[in-house]
């Protein structure tokens, strides 16, 4: 299965155009399956669904979260439909196996009030600080995913107008707008930006670490825990949660759920929705208002 995983991984990155996180988490999922396979000694061609569903059982065992479980066998689906595809299988077995019932989870965000104590965290003028205020400034004016926001170049950004230039999943690219504060931040590290160059001068990404080279994920996900543990908010808080912080504000100031779709760049509205939280006194007040018989 190895030679044809490469292949399948070679069509997502130069037909599908997946981002590199995407192509990584195909490649780490269909490498277990590869892995189960060459210890059960089953061909591919042999694959059935009984077999898929010996591997998600491996895998449940592991007790891994039924999220987890969902994405590892959407892998699968997509692997064996391309194996279709090239006709190295007669139909894919993976389209008979059930997925895992999800959890109802409600996503972890911040009130309009904890966001504003988080946001005031970064507060001095060192480079650094400047460059973290503007990170989460951006991050939570345009509720952009954490990939988008460490993908941007200073050639993206338009003060002026202020709009942002994203590239979303499957490199599609959309134009976000952000807000006066916002704005400011980006301007005041801009200003110290060339601090972080260094000797790469022409490094194009907007945000930049103490080495001047593009500010990584993992650096992101340490500026928002080093910021929640200042604003002393006993819950666990993601760089997504910004993002879901973002939809939920929106919301309950009355934006339009598809203007929402299209800010976060969705392709579906029920994807939307899950990004979405109203407290129960907003949903009594709105329904007061708009219901002819409240």
């Amino acid at each position: 299965m190895r030679q044809e995983l490469n292949q399948f991984l070679d069509y997502l990155r130069h037909e599908r155009n997946a981002s590199p996180h995407t192509i990584s988490s195909y490649k780490r999922d269909l490498t277990q399956l590869a892995a189960y396979l060459e210890e059960k000694d089953i061909l591919l061609r042999r694959l059935d669904n009984v077999q898929i569903r010996g591997f998600m059982g491996q895998l449940h065992e592991r007790r891994l979260r039924k999220s987890t479980l969902a994405r590892k066998l959407a892998a699968v689906r997509s692997f064996l439909q391309f194996c279709v595809k090239k006709k190295w299988l007669a139909e894919n077995p993976a389209r008979v196996v059930a997925t895992p019932k999800q959890e109802k989870l409600v996503p972890s965000f911040l009130s309009e009030e904890e966001m504003a104590r988080f946001l005031e965290v970064p507060a001095s003028h060192r480079p650094l600080d400047l460059r973290d205020k503007a990170v989460l400034e951006l991050f939570y004016a345009t509720g952009i995913r954490l990939s988008e926001l460490v993908g941007i170049n200073v050639e993206d950004i338009s003060l002026r107008e202020r709009l942002v230039r994203v590239r979303g999943k499957g490199k599609k690219e959309r134009l976000v707008p952000f807000g006066r504060a916002a704005g400011d931040s980006l301007k005041s590290y801009l200003g110290v930006r060339p601090a972080f160059l260094k000797y790469k001068i022409g490094e194009p990404a907007v945000f930049l670490n103490y080495q001047g080279e593009r500010i990584t994920a993992r650096s992101v996900e340490r500026i928002v825990d080093k910021c929640i543990r200042l604003t002393a908010l006993k819950r666990k808080i993601s760089p997504h949660s910004l993002r879901h912080s973002f939809a939920s504000h929106l919301l309950s100031r009355g934006a339009d759920l598809r203007v929402i779709q299209e800010l976060l760049g969705h392709e579906s509205l029920a994807t939307t929705q899950k990004y979405t939280h109203l407290d129960l006194g907003r949903l009594m007040d709105v329904y007061r208002k708009s219901h002819p018989r409240s």
